[in-house]
């Protein structure tokens, strides 16, 4: 108990006399929230996109494709094949209809509005079923297109980012003139980044033939993916690969989130040492300056333990207190920034906002106090081993 005294004691003193140290505390706190800062926004691009892609998935939907196909745009169904899928157990019926859309995937070139640079944007052939397999998606700009008619409606990501993608407007792609007649939105999904067309008549545009790339189907519920799974491996007719929405989207994302993480992990490593370095030289100052205050305590009967903790303490809320103001300058800064950038599964421009989550805040929190504990360990240990005769005469 007397020990505990004395450090609170002790460390109480430390935080009142901070202001007679004001510079060399700033450069701890400035190099920990920078720290912070940089963690915090590479790591909220990973997020972001993570959830852009998989908020596109559900559980009760499945998507087949060609197996072996590591995304639509390397599979391919025939229009006999996407009968079979349509009319297999575990699949929803509207009726006598099945909830299924047989969809192809192509890639046209628009400009970005920001940069003026062509980018891939995906152009999806769908059928009518295409929103209530969806969940989620919904016209909010004109209207839906008409079968048979060049005619699209466009994500309001991609309307956001993309040039010449309002409502009304007429569009050149190859040979054929599209106008956009809707705008839709589907949840800041990666469906936003999509325009989407009558499957029909992209496949005459693009000379597809009757050919698909892939097939959605929503269930009767969870539970009947392994139904359908189990019943399309058995038809000679068909060689699929079936999974859950949530699941295909997942895969795609995982190999842009590990390369972000893997630039980010270091940079973060990198800087740390750079902070911890930082906490050093501040400590180091700190006990420096107050080798009289540190002589006159030892002298009045406090132990070498209570001053040791107390520069830790000192240390921790120094970073803390970077931590913080890191975190909040990343959440203010990026959380919600928009940009897009190309997804290497698919080759196709992604929009998505940055998302900076409390569990990334957490975790940059939890870093600038590790960096402070470790910042002020040396010095401590120093300012404990300090010999009272020798720190006496410096009064």
């Amino acid at each position: 108990m007397r020990s505990l005294k004395q450090v609170l004691a002790v460390s109480w003193l430390n935080i009142r006399n901070l202001p007679q140290r004001l510079g060399a505390s700033l450069v701890a706190v400035i190099g920990v929230a920078a720290v912070v800062l940089v963690f915090a926004a590479v790591l909220s691009m990973a997020k972001g996109f993570e959830r852009t892609m998989v908020s596109a998935g559900a559980e009760d939907t499945a998507i087949i494709m060609r197996s072996g196909a590591t995304s639509e745009m390397n599979s391919g169904l025939s229009h006999e094949q996407m009968l079979i899928v349509a009319n297999a157990p575990g699949v929803l019926r509207d009726g006598d209809t099945p909830l299924a859309s047989a969809e192809l995937y192509v890639i046209v070139d628009i400009p970005k509005k920001d940069t003026n640079e062509d980018a891939n944007v995906p152009l999806r052939g769908v059928q009518q079923a295409a929103f209530e397999v969806r969940d989620n998606v919904e016209i909010v700009e004109g209207r839906m297109f008409e079968p048979g008619r060049n005619e699209f409606v466009v994500g309001r990501a991609a309307q956001d980012e993309f040039v010449g993608l309002d409502v009304g407007s007429t569009v050149r792609f190859g040979q054929t003139e599209w106008t956009v007649v809707g705008a839709f939105s589907a949840g800041g999904s990666v469906s936003e980044s999509e325009l989407w067309t009558d499957v029909r008549v992209l496949q005459d545009a693009y000379r597809r033939g009757n050919s698909y790339q892939s097939i959605r189907v929503k269930l009767t519920d969870e539970a009947a993916l392994e139904e359908l799974e189990d019943f399309l491996e058995t038809d000679p007719r068909i060689d699929p690969d079936v999974m859950s929405e949530r699941t295909y989207y997942s895969t795609q994302a995982e190999g842009l989130s590990r390369f972000i993480r893997l630039i980010g992990y270091p940079l973060t490593i990198l800087m740390a040492i750079g902070a911890v370095f930082g906490a050093l030289n501040s400590m180091y100052s700190s006990v420096s300056a107050r080798g009289k205050e540190i002589a006159t305590l030892r002298a009045l009967g406090f132990g070498p333990f209570p001053v040791m903790v107390s520069t830790i303490v000192e240390s921790t809320l120094l970073a803390a207190a970077g931590g913080l103001i890191g975190g909040a300058a990343a959440y203010l800064i990026f959380n919600g920034f928009r940009v897009s950038t190309l997804n290497g599964a698919s080759f196709s421009q992604v929009v998505f906002d940055f998302a900076v989550t409390s569990d990334l805040l957490l975790q940059g929190i939890v870093a600038a106090l590790i960096i402070g504990v470790i910042g002020g360990l040396f010095p401590a240990i120093r300012a404990a081993r300090m010999p009272v005769a020798q720190a006496l005469r410096q009064l």
